[in-house]
């Protein structure tokens, strides 16, 4: 991957590691030298990517932290920067749906979307700042989806929170530019993950979710992730729509 040496002795924390893009992104990164720390809410499915991680030939950390709680991200990255020393690399990578009707969304359900899919984003930027401050740089990447782009129905929370992501990582972008701080949202499309369009950990229904058939493969996205997070300090890319360019798949 051209520009990969960029990563080498780098820190990564990639939240939402033990499944999908989050597991892909860590593996991939950790695949052109990075070290990296992987955030998410259980235990069993971190520790495999931690040893996957680690069987690259890097440092890996591993956090267990509700998204939602805001006082366990501070812990995370407590951890994980007594672990592996700062972070220079943030992907927000994690997130969460509870599909319906504006009509029968519980509020609780809106609160967590949010929460999940938007507030940690900020949070985690909040928390990882000093060090890109004080390491002369960082890169912060928040993976939106196409829903950050155009609302539909049944997914109001999931929609506001994505393009909420939008306004964030601009915000970003714009203080972090004296800091030599990159802030990027991506907007995948359809992606071929273990949830489709729910997270395991939220979903109530009984029906299967349904993968289109040309969904990105995660390994995919992980890749330009990784080539992002690589690119030298001068080149800033804010915005970056992901869909298939060919029929067997890119890169």
């Amino acid at each position: 991957m051209s520009g990969s040496e960029g990563l080498r002795g780098r820190i990564a924390l990639v939240t939402g590691g033990s499944s999908g893009l989050g597991r892909a992104t860590a593996l991939a990164l950790a695949e052109v030298g990075a070290d990296v720390a992987v955030l998410a809410r259980g235990s069993t499915d971190l520790d495999q990517t931690v040893e996957q991680v680690r069987a690259r030939g890097v440092r890996a950390s591993a956090a267990v932290a509700d998204l939602a709680d805001a006082d366990a991200i501070e812990r995370a990255v407590g951890k994980v920067r007594a672990e592996l020393g700062r972070v220079d690399v943030l992907v927000n990578a994690a997130g969460t749906d509870v599909p319906g009707p504006v009509a029968e969304l519980d509020v609780a359900a809106w609160d967590r979307v949010l929460a999940v899919n938007l507030r940690a984003s900020f949070l985690l930027a909040k928390a990882v700042w000093p060090d890109m401050c004080e390491n002369g740089g960082g890169t912060i990447l928040n993976v939106s989806s196409v829903a950050g782009r155009r609302g539909w129905a049944n997914a109001a929370a999931y929609c506001s929170a994505k393009f909420g992501l939008t306004g964030l990582t601009q915000a970003l972008a714009a203080e972090g530019k004296p800091q030599r701080i990159r802030a990027c949202v991506l907007y995948p499309g359809a992606m071929d993950t273990s949830w489709g369009i729910w997270s395991p950990e939220d979903r109530t229904g009984s029906a299967e979710p349904t993968v289109p058939a040309d969904a990105l493969a995660p390994d995919q996205v992980a890749r330009l992730i990784c080539w992002i997070a690589a690119a030298p300090p001068d080149v800033v890319l804010n915005e970056v729509t992901v869909t298939p360019l060919f029929e067997q798949g890119w890169p």
